[in-house]
């Protein structure tokens, strides 16, 4: 009896450093060596990267008449192209919170559940993408009662980032490795109203970032500080409207998405809000209709990587 049970424990004694194996290559994850397309990003902070974005992401149509509308191609085509910001805002219709144009009278692009179960499903298939939502909150909805129940709905709550009390600004960030080896690879800013009581995960956008003017009409895109302080990450709102008629209606310049999408155009605006930004690149650069131009190759250049 003696025997047999000293025998287990002889072979459990030398199987031992084989079991910790095992359990090692069970628990450990290997560091990500790709993150947002290119290996060179897995090292640098999340505010020290150039993120395209589509402006008002919702708002499709490919019909020129349609002049609400901001985008041509849908969610996941624009995150497939490369997109890694997308923004919106929401207003109730009833008691659902859709994703509307001012008004859901305006343009409806359904409804904020359905809009971020696209995103977590696109998250689901690209386990090495970082990506962020900026999203518009004018009406004051409130966070617990509408906001929670859609995120914790679509089950995107797990992929969201909620960065340390230290962090503000551009400090205090992790690396996008380090955000893609946790599994919070989801960025989630609000420009007003939000709650981090209810929803620790919905951040007060002006807390971390800083907009140049939006609606601007002159293509030059002058830069100042519109929104939030300038120690803070760099947003430029680059994307054109035009006046119709000289009423004072701004409308998208979708003829002239290409020109104003051009690397020359991003660049120029970029460059022009160096000083305001201790010389650095934008961290956002938001656009209408992302398809159109060369967004990705110029989000590429300011990331240095072409």
């Amino acid at each position: 009896m003696l025997f047999g049970a000293g025998a287990s424990l002889l072979a459990l004694s030398a199987l031992s450093p084989l079991v910790g194996l095992v359990n090692a290559l069970v628990i450990s994850k290997p560091r990500a060596t790709v993150c947002n397309g290119n290996a060179a990003l897995c090292s640098r902070n999340y505010a020290n990267v150039t993120y395209i974005g589509a402006h008002d992401s919702y708002s499709i149509d490919t019909n020129p008449l349609d002049l609400a509308s901001n985008q041509e191609i849908d969610i996941t085509a624009q995150l497939d192209m490369g997109v890694r910001m997308l923004q919106s805002q929401a207003h109730l219709s009833g008691s659902t919170l859709e994703l509307c144009h001012t008004s859901c009278l305006l343009y409806d692009g359904g409804s904020l559940e359905s809009y971020l179960s696209t995103v977590k499903s696109w998250l689901d298939t690209n386990p090495n993408e970082v990506v962020t939502l900026l999203i518009t909150n004018g009406d004051a909805i409130s966070i617990p009662d509408f906001w929670v129940p859609a995120f914790t709905n679509a089950d995107i709550i797990k992929y969201t980032f909620v960065p340390p009390a230290s962090a503000s600004g551009k400090t205090g960030w992790p690396t996008l490795g380090d955000m893609i080896d946790a599994g919070t690879r989801l960025v989630v800013f609000m420009d007003a109203n939000s709650n981090t009581t209810a929803a620790p995960y919905i951040l007060p956008e002006f807390n971390f970032v800083w907009e140049t003017p939006f609606d601007v009409t002159d293509n030059t895109f002058p830069c100042k500080v519109d929104r939030g302080t300038s120690s803070s990450m760099l947003l430029i709102n680059h994307f054109l409207d035009t006046d119709v008629l000289g009423t004072g209606i701004d409308i998208p310049a979708r003829s002239q998405a290409g020109t104003t999408n051009s690397q020359t155009s991003i660049l120029a605006d970029a460059n022009g809000c160096t000083s305001l930004n201790g010389g650095l690149a934008p961290t956002f650069v938001l656009l209408d209709f992302v398809d159109q131009g060369q967004a990705i190759a110029t989000g590429n250049f300011l990331n240095g990587l072409s």
